[in-house]
């Protein structure tokens, strides 16, 4: 881990450890590091609810047009839709404004290479190199002053690619979301509605200081409650930025993780959708889990936690 990048990417108290001008200089580096002279870079910003995301996006946006890259707001969305937007379509790299689970008063930012995927440990040392120097970066001037986009299309293009992965309608099921009044507190009710579900949500009033207060996956308590006061089918508890996930049945018995993984890769494998038989965990999955994939005849990887 370096001085401002950990395993989570760029991550503290917003205005104390994670400043605007971070942001802006971070901005700068990225649209200086991936543009050039024949060529604007092209970069996707999306963040959660906490109320210090505006200033960050903003300072990223100044940061990026001033070195002359064409900044794309996704505006409130999650972590993967960052990563599934560069991906598809062909963005140098994206930048999500989020600090997970945390209270509202911490922030960050994760950056995404153009494969969807973490950034590039060589590139996060360049990143923490040009935020401690002085910034000899060039400004860009006339033409070549980098614009900001409204791109909630390609939000929206997420939220079609999830329905699609569906291979039946949810119609008569019914479906409670804890949305950690976070960035799922639109998206998640939008997905299980075009499916067919009824949906029951909490945790989806955000107010830009309530993003993971007593509610989300760190507070499955009340997606319990939710599901056994409704008589609900299943219950699905995300964390601020979505890019976690815990489940409870309708006896309102938490589904974690482990569990959740077992029943995909037993799902996929005796369909033949898994090419290699593999899964991806990370160190602090269960023993268990691992016993019963050797049982399936599934392979595993193990990695650390957070996006590094």
């Amino acid at each position: 881990m370096g001085k401002y990048f950990g395993t989570d990417g760029f991550r503290g108290e917003a205005n104390r450890d994670l400043t605007v001008l971070h942001a802006f200089k971070l901005g700068r580096f990225l649209g200086a590091y991936y543009g050039s002279a024949a060529r604007r870079a092209r970069i996707v910003i999306g963040k959660d609810t906490r109320a210090s995301c505006y200033m960050l996006e903003d300072a990223l946006c100044a940061g990026m047009t001033s070195a002359g890259a064409d900044a794309y707001l996704l505006h409130v969305t999650t972590t993967p839709s960052v990563a599934y937007v560069v991906r598809t379509e062909n963005f140098d790299c994206g930048a999500m404004i989020s600090a997970s689970h945390n209270p509202y008063w911490d922030n960050g930012i994760k950056l995404i290479n153009s494969d969807g995927e973490k950034m590039e440990d060589a590139v996060i040392a360049r990143a923490e190199a040009f935020l401690d120097a002085e910034d000899t970066a060039p400004y860009a001037q006339r033409e070549r002053i980098g614009r900001v986009i409204d791109y909630a299309a390609g939000r929206n293009r997420y939220v079609g690619y999830l329905i699609s992965l569906a291979t039946h309608s949810y119609k008569g099921v019914r479906v409670g979301l804890d949305c950690a009044n976070g960035s799922t507190w639109q998206l998640g009710e939008s997905v299980f509605k075009a499916l067919g579900a009824e949906v029951y949500a909490v945790g989806n009033r955000p107010d830009g200081e309530n993003i993971n207060l007593d509610c989300g996956s760190t507070h499955i308590e009340n997606l319990q409650r939710l599901v056994l006061e409704n008589h609900l089918d299943v219950g699905f508890a995300f964390d601020g930025d979505a890019d976690r996930c815990i489940a409870v049945d309708e006896k309102g018995q938490v589904v974690n993780g482990d569990r959740i993984m077992y029943v995909y890769a037993s799902y996929m494998n005796s369909r033949g959708l898994m090419e290699n038989s593999h899964v991806v965990t990370t160190v602090m999955s269960n023993m268990g889990l691992y016993a019963a994939l050797d049982r399936l005849g599934i392979g595993y990887e193990k990695t650390d936690v957070g996006d590094r």
